[in-house]
């Protein structure tokens, strides 16, 4: 079996959770015999390439004049929702290819397309996000007419575009992957393209596959997807057995206390800094780490200030590789309060490190985990009565590290993989039956 896989990065240039899921699947795919083949906006030449390829988009030249990818646009509309989310440079261009221009011909449309050429995407997340989710789809249907491929798998609502261009192009099977849904990012006030990008990419999908069943009820409840055709699939975490922990030493005597992820709403920092004051209140021998970036950052940075923790609150902005094992080399716990976390790697992270964690209750991860401290992300005391625990009463982060490394080793992605290539088969047959 050979997939078209769309994704929005891939390690070693990653900016959270996303990355690091696709690579540890994709990895496990390969392992079991599944040929895939990585699309992603901009590659950099020093990706693993896991004997896979990858396809960086913005080495690729469309050509709307072709024939099949005129028809395709014909009947591909939904990007016409918002002129915010089409990659062209002005309502002429624009009014060519939509036919907002009434006088043109389908002759001419084409011939005068703008389209032959090469897009370079930055692969980043910044303020033309929307635009280059859109080219991105356009350049999908051109990678489609030249590969072979079975099945289509895209990943969270950037790729979905694409997903959906390549599925009308080819017609072969959609599956998409919904990592973290507009929800989780914004609460109740969601961006309305956002949300209404993913419920288009999960309507015309064969399959939608969700991290968790809090991501699972969600996508049910919240965008009416049908409940037969939501499955879930639990990440799982690269082993770190190449290592060494040791070799990471402690610089200062106090105990260290760690979140680690993007400093936004979803991720619940300000909780953090709250029960970090409880804590600090009791117990002056502890410093507090909020390692990451994100639009929450300088608000976090002024609240500790006002709290006047500063001397014991370090941020060190964001980090990845060799960077995260160290964090957690010399971590004493570590807390993840998020307010709605569809599963949430990073406390397997720190198990596989033997760091106790804390988790919310309000978090995908918290299905498959027995040997953690769970609390409601709300609850400020019950966070920083857990962390004065772990940091004073002995007993009680032997018994977590003692169990809690055994229990992450279990949780690979080899089984994941072995769950999505089972959604692949179901999709394959309900599209040729």
């Amino acid at each position: 079996m050979k997939v078209l896989m769309f994704g929005w990065e891939f390690p070693p240039h990653i900016t959270g959770g996303l990355g690091t899921a696709c690579y540890g699947l994709t990895k496990s795919l390969l392992k079991q015999g599944t040929e895939v083949i990585f699309v992603a906006p901009r590659l950099y030449g020093d990706e693993d390439t896991m004997n896979m390829e990858l396809v960086n988009a913005s080495d690729v030249t469309i050509d709307l004049k072709d024939m099949l990818l005129k028809k395709y646009w014909e009947s591909f509309t939904y990007l016409e929702v918002s002129s915010s989310l089409v990659p062209y440079t002005s309502p002429e261009e624009f009014s060519k290819i939509f036919k907002y221009n009434t006088e043109q011909t389908e002759t001419e449309l084409f011939e005068n397309s703008i389209f032959s050429k090469r897009y370079q995407f930055s692969g980043k997340y910044g303020t033309n996000l929307l635009e280059e989710v859109s080219r991105y789809a356009l350049v999908a249907t051109q990678i489609a007419m030249s590969k072979d491929f079975d099945v289509i798998h895209a990943h969270d609502w950037l790729t979905y575009s694409a997903g959906i261009a390549v599925k009308k192009i080819s017609g072969k099977p959609l599956v998409v992957h919904m990592h973290a849904t507009e929800f989780d990012r914004s609460g109740e006030n969601i961006n309305e393209v956002v949300y209404n990008i993913e419920k288009t990419g999960m309507m015309e999908a064969d399959f939608v596959i969700t991290v968790s069943n809090f991501t699972r009820n969600i996508v049910i409840s919240k965008y009416g997807i049908p409940e037969d055709k939501v499955i879930t699939v639990h990440n799982g975490v690269e082993p770190n057995e190449n290592v060494n922990l040791s070799k990471y030493n402690k610089t200062v005597e106090e105990k260290i206390v760690t979140f680690l992820g993007r400093v936004t709403y979803q991720k619940g920092p300000d909780y953090f800094i709250e029960a970090a004051r409880k804590v600090l209140k009791k117990d002056k021998n502890v410093r507090f780490v909020m390692a990451g970036s994100g639009d929450l950052l300088n608000k976090s940075i002024r609240r500790v200030a006002q709290l006047h923790i500063a001397d014991k609150f370090h941020f060190t902005g964001f980090l990845k590789g060799e960077d995260v094992d160290r964090m957690f080399a010399i971590s004493d716990v570590y807390v993840m309060p998020s307010v709605s976390e569809p599963f949430g790697i990073a406390p397997l992270e720190a198990m596989r490190s033997n760091v106790p964690v804390i988790i919310s209750k309000q978090s995908g991860v918290s299905e498959v985990l027995r040997h953690a401290i769970k609390v409601d992300f709300w609850d400020i005391d019950a966070t920083a009565d857990a962390i004065y625990a772990l940091l004073n009463y002995e007993a009680l982060p032997k018994m977590f590290i003692r169990y809690a490394k055994a229990e992450v080793d279990n949780i690979k992605w080899d089984k994941a993989a072995y769950s999505v290539i089972e959604v692949y088969k179901k999709s394959l047959e309900k599209y040729y039956n």
